[in-house]
């Protein structure tokens, strides 16, 4: 059991994911992994941002928690620097077991036409839609 970080990324109406092939199965899920003895949720986020994404983020507020093998946090986040598509994490490392990685974007409207890991926070997403774009894009209306 091991605590996450995970980033929820949104450019033009479109979420940044990863797009797994494993056992033949095909799915999706939010950037993001497991938590180190040192970080905080949010450290672990940034760092699976990079490592999976190559990009550098900054976190906004947090979009919800998700409990499976352990607490899963989902930051709202935008691109500071960095090139979508370029990460050089260990999850890029050709395994025997492991699946193939492709970070990928989808249209949040497209979110319930695919398999979209944990569904509770896809789902979650779908349903706030234009609302919360606006807010990771920091112009949340009052």
């Amino acid at each position: 059991m091991r605590n996450r970080g995970s980033v929820i990324l949104i450019d033009q109406n479109r979420i940044a994911l990863i797009k797994r092939v494993r056992s033949g199965q095909t799915y999706y899920v939010f950037p993001g992994g497991g938590i180190e003895p040192h970080e905080t949720p949010e450290e672990a986020a940034k760092r699976e941002a990079f490592e999976e994404l190559g990009i550098r983020v900054e976190l906004g507020e947090l979009f919800t928690t998700d409990y499976f093998d352990g607490k899963q946090y989902f930051y709202l986040a935008h691109r500071v620097s960095g090139v979508f598509g370029s990460g050089q994490g260990d999850e890029f490392k050709q395994g025997d077991n492991r699946g193939s990685y492709e970070p990928v974007w989808l249209k949040i409207s497209e979110l319930p036409q695919h398999n979209v890991l944990p569904e509770e926070v896809a789902q979650k997403l779908y349903q706030q839609g234009e609302a919360i774009c606006s807010i990771s894009m920091g112009t949340k209306s009052n």
